[in-house]
């Protein structure tokens, strides 16, 4: 099948597709001809061929499914498109709070929620603010490394983990997310001399995994585990996530798994965020004049850099019950994918949607998801992107210097490099 565009509808599945652009014109023809469709899952390289999928495309029909977990769950079969290797894998992945449905994800939600309010957020936001002045030096530079930063070490702070582990966190995230890029599969940049006795047992305890093998299994991530387990015995801040952790009744899977979530998710999705934020600013050059000559509108500019390049593309649930979607008949036991970066580009949402508004109000993206599971660190994110583009859009001027690369994922709208040249401004 091809939508208007002419384009298979296999390619919205590919992870070769991403390499130069999100689809948005084979979204566009999908939301306006099928908005809910079969979308084949064939294989690649070692992975094997999947089942195939529901692919949802409208903005309320992505909205509708993301606050019915009764209707499609979680937990079934997890949020990933592709399916856990085996049922051990599966069951384990389950107990995740991003793989489960209410009343067991508020449980575990409850138990990390103070980390993440506007209070504590608030708290941060200085030292955030420090942390993001200090990124930037006249010159050249990559900016997806620089920006990397930031995340990285807000992260670790939340979680206490010693600074001189925190690239731990940054090679973990890559292995797990960018597992589809040659480039990122294997990453390994943590200076090992440097790093503390739990994150030399972690480097030590790094499996070697056969091809194919999913890189989010127990199996896969034995090394990231050992060093949760470490750190868990350590003293740790009592405000701490990993001080809430221990405090808070988990099993041993739901412990290991809350801090594959953290490690992970609350890195990557800005790591890939930021830059994409910049890219945007720097190909849409009047508007980020716009926004140099009033900062009041940083706020909405921000909503907009996230509704343009959502950093995660789509999620998965699973059909609880045979059920009726936009007129398509869909099984139990079915996947449904919803796709946040179509529901971003839905005309009868956002008008005009490919056109970038820095000032865009209201501005109802699903960047951070939508309903049980909307992003639990959404206020710690917008922390993050309001200290980086302050002290960027006051201070320095900024030009490409060089081609952007994306990453290869049909998962994380990434890029792996944005060659930039910062100058100081003269204020």
């Amino acid at each position: 099948m091809a939508g208007a565009s002419g384009r298979p509808v296999a390619e919205v599945f590919m992870p070769a597709t991403y390499e130069s652009a999100v689809p948005y014109d084979l979204f566009a023809a999908l939301r306006e001809e099928s908005p809910v469709c079969r979308i084949p899952e064939p294989a690649v390289g070692p992975w094997r061929e999947g089942p195939g999928y529901w692919g949802v495309f409208r903005h309320a029909d992505v909205k509708h499914v993301l606050r019915t977990p009764e209707d499609f769950s979680s937990q079934l079969g997890a949020t990933q498109i592709r399916d856990p290797d085996t049922p051990a894998d599966l069951a384990f992945v389950q107990v995740q709070m991003l793989n489960m449905d209410p009343p067991g994800h508020s449980r575990l939600r409850r138990i990390v929620a103070a980390a993440f309010t506007p209070r504590a957020v608030r708290a941060l936001e200085r030292t955030i603010a420090e942390r993001a002045a200090a990124l930037f030096a006249q010159g050249e530079c990559d900016f997806v490394e620089v920006a990397a930063d930031l995340p990285v070490w807000t992260l670790a702070h939340v979680m206490g983990v010693p600074a001189q582990d925190k690239r731990l966190l940054y090679d973990w995230a890559s292995r797990v997310i960018g597992y589809q890029d040659a480039d990122y599969a294997g990453l390994s940049t943590a200076d090992v001399a440097s790093l503390t006795p739990m994150g030399r047992l972690a480097v030590a305890s790094r499996p070697e995994l056969a091809p194919g093998v999913n890189p989010r299994s127990k199996a896969a991530l034995t090394d990231m585990f050992a060093y949760a387990h470490a750190l868990a015995e350590a003293p740790a801040n009592d405000e701490s996530v990993m001080s809430a952790m221990r405090k808070g009744g988990l099993t041993e899977a739901e412990f290991e798994n809350m801090f594959f979530l953290f490690a992970v998710a609350g890195n990557e999705t800005l790591r890939n965020g930021i830059p994409g934020g910049l890219l945007t600013l720097l190909q849409h050059p009047a508007e980020l004049a716009r926004l140099r000559a009033d900062p009041s509108l940083l706020g909405s500019a921000i909503e907009e850099m996230l509704r343009f390049w959502p950093p995660v593309m789509h999620f998965r649930r699973t059909a609880t019950r045979d059920l009726t979607l936009d007129g398509r008949r869909i099984r139990a036991g079915d996947k449904v994918v919803v796709y946040h970066a179509s529901a971003n580009r839905d005309p009868s949402v956002f008008p005009d949607p490919d056109r970038f508004d820095v000032s865009r109000a209201p501005n109802d993206h699903v960047s951070f998801g939508f309903g049980p599971h909307f992003c639990l660190g959404a206020h710690l994110a917008r922390a993050q992107f309001r200290s980086v583009f302050t002290g960027l859009l006051r201070e320095w001027d900024v030009e490409l210097a060089g081609s952007p690369r994306r990453l290869t994922s049909n998962f994380q709208n990434g890029l792996k490099h944005l060659p930039v040249r910062l100058t100081r401004r003269r204020l």
